[in-house]
């Protein structure tokens, strides 16, 4: 079969900005780069697509070469492509974001890319254009988050209502009313409250709940209401 006249080639890589909460703090998975050019800087996992991969395909494996995940929650977020970003050559990068929680998966994590995770506010310098990526995920994810269950992902299958607000202040940048929120919360019907509690943070403890989630898809828009007012 014949090639395109008076084309030339660009490479399409694929890469994936993976977010995870350990019931405190909202983090980021970066890994030290392992090729030239500057090599040992501070990255986001990606890679080339596979010559019989499709985008969808590629983003899994390289998820699950980093983390052992599978299963995850994976969204494609958008596609960069400045003639400049990469000074080797002229790349496509197809971005993911992957939402996860820590404390499931932090002992599948493959030490062979030096991952580490940083908080959110806390996050290095990236190489060529993924600090940029990861600001517009951020946005995505806030936008998401106003419409949909989707930072129930960074949870475990139980979680408190305090872990439940301190995610929502995070990934806002913005303080939430402690009684407004459990007051709006509680009055959406979206939770499911459990017999147990937590009590490692207190003597008294806090229960536990799970996520409505038949109830949520009668209710689309309920979660626009927990979001701050102040935040950014």
């Amino acid at each position: 079969m014949g090639k395109y006249l008076n084309q030339k080639p660009v490479l399409v890589a694929v890469d994936c900005i993976i977010f995870g909460y350990d019931g405190e703090q909202l983090k980021l998975l970066v890994i030290k780069r392992g090729i030239e050019p500057i090599k040992d800087q501070w990255s986001l996992m990606g890679g080339f697509i596979g010559e019989n991969e499709n985008l969808d395909e590629a983003a899994k494996r390289i998820l699950l070469d980093l983390t052992g995940l599978h299963d995850v929650y994976l969204e494609q977020l958008h596609a960069y492509g400045s003639p400049d970003r990469d000074p080797i050559e002229r790349t496509v990068s197809v971005v993911y974001f992957a939402l996860i929680d820590i404390n499931k998966y932090s002992k599948q994590i493959n030490d062979q890319y030096h991952a580490e995770w940083f908080k959110v506010k806390d996050v290095p310098e990236l190489i060529f254009d993924h600090n940029v990526m990861v600001k517009a995920a951020m946005d995505k994810i806030r936008y998401q988050a106003a419409l949909h269950p989707v930072l129930f992902e960074l949870l475990p299958k139980r979680f408190t209502i305090p872990q439940l607000q301190a995610l929502y202040e995070q990934v806002y940048d913005a303080p939430i009313d402690n009684r407004n929120f459990i007051r709006k919360i509680t009055a959406s019907g979206l939770l499911i409250k459990q017999d147990e509690k937590d009590k490692s943070s207190s003597r008294r403890g806090a229960f536990y709940f799970k996520l409505d989630k038949n109830k949520h898809k009668s209710q689309f828009q309920s979660f626009l209401n927990f979001i701050p007012k102040t935040a950014k």
